[in-house]
């Protein structure tokens, strides 16, 4: 291609060189008043948005109010003489502010630009590894505890942040695709002596079947496994979401709830087993093994409550398989000494031995 040159003081301007001076022009041509607005004004329009008010905007902001209220001004002063509309008003003494056609507009705009900064900033740190973010369970927090000992000091030494979050387990899938965590140790329903259904990296630690506790008398449910006909006519404690939900559900169907005898719905293991332990609730709680274990040898909440296996009838025959998961196909994108490899490897070393399958398996 011919290089278009011109004599510009003195100076030889190629093709590029005008693209660049275009370039320039353009971002000192962006108005004062656009360039005067902070990321933080930005955000808090969007609360006041979300919330309705300054004073409700300044709780959650934990703020005063004037400052809330004066962020407003200087936005709506700026919007009259960008765009000669103000972006909110007050509507009279315990009323919603009313936004303008121009505010939401803005307040989209705000949130889908705060939300891109905040990704590409989390994407970056990732990419160079200053920061790395595990999701845990109350559960598999200890796997966790198991690894870190022998990474801490390569941690510390290349200044490396570790942030642990902690996660239920109904949304480990969605922190994990909406990359608010890194790795994530938790649990999902398996086929027995099969990976979980999931698009992940994956590293098993363990698996375990489901079973019953409960404070019902051996005369109203006797000490033999539960058949799935069975469960079904059980005053049962059930989950409102969550891996034993997904349990219920692949056995008796997305209505299961007009299957079974649900007399409480729990959203935490530790309010049913507090409820059954204080016979606030008379039933049956279904829970993992594990679980089950310690609430009867007294390390969790679950005072004279009893074990029982489930039986037949079960389709599919599920496991809950517990480990370690990853986005797939991210670990290979990066070095071997990038931290999220460091912690998968140690995680890979320190996975009990002895196990049934023994294996990782990488998502597609």
């Amino acid at each position: 291609m011919l290089e278009v040159e011109l004599e510009l003081s003195g100076w030889k301007t190629s093709e590029e060189t005008l693209v660049r001076d275009s370039e320039v022009a353009e971002l000192l041509g962006f108005p004062a008043e656009l360039l005067d607005t902070s990321l933080d004004q930005l955000r808090t329009l969007a609360v006041v948005h979300a919330t309705g008010s300054a004073q409700r905007a300044a709780r959650v902001l934990q703020r005063s109010q004037s400052s809330v209220q004066k962020q407003l001004d200087t936005l709506n002063d700026a919007a009259i003489r960008l765009m000669g509309e103000a972006l909110v008003a007050k509507q009279g003494r315990g009323k919603d502010f009313l936004f303008t056609s121009s505010g939401d507009e803005v307040v989209a705009l705000a949130t889908s630009t705060l939300r891109a900064w905040t990704e590409r900033v989390h994407g970056a740190r990732r990419r160079v590894g200053s920061t790395i973010t595990v999701g845990t369970t109350e559960f598999t927090v200890e796997f966790l505890g198991e690894v870190w000992p022998q990474l801490r000091d390569t941690f510390e030494r290349r200044g490396i942040q570790l942030k642990i979050e902690h996660v239920r387990t109904r949304d480990l899938k969605t922190k994990l695709d909406a990359e608010q965590v890194d790795l994530v140790c938790g649990s999902f329903a398996a086929e027995r002596g099969r990976g979980p259904d999931v698009p992940h990296d994956f590293l098993e630690w363990h698996r375990e079947r489901v079973s019953l506790l409960t404070n019902l008398s051996t005369r109203e449910v006797p000490d033999r496994p539960v058949t799935r006909d069975a469960l079904a006519d059980l005053p049962l404690l059930a989950p409102t979401a969550g891996l034993l939900a997904d349990f219920l559900t692949r056995w008796y169907g997305p209505e299961y709830r007009g299957k079974l005898h649900v007399v409480a719905d729990i959203d935490a293991l530790n309010y049913g087993l507090n409820l059954l332990s204080s016979k606030l609730m008379f039933g049956c709680l279904l829970t993992t093994e594990r679980v089950a274990d310690a609430a009867i040898e007294g390390r969790l909440p679950g005072a004279n409550l009893r074990k029982i296996q489930l039986g037949t009838g079960y389709e599919p025959e599920l496991e809950i398989v517990t480990g370690i998961f990853a986005r797939a196909g991210e670990r290979q994108r990066y070095a071997a000494d990038h931290p999220l490899n460091l912690l998968w490897d140690a995680f890979a070393a320190a996975a009990p031995a002895g196990r049934d399958a023994q294996h990782e398996v990488t998502g597609s």
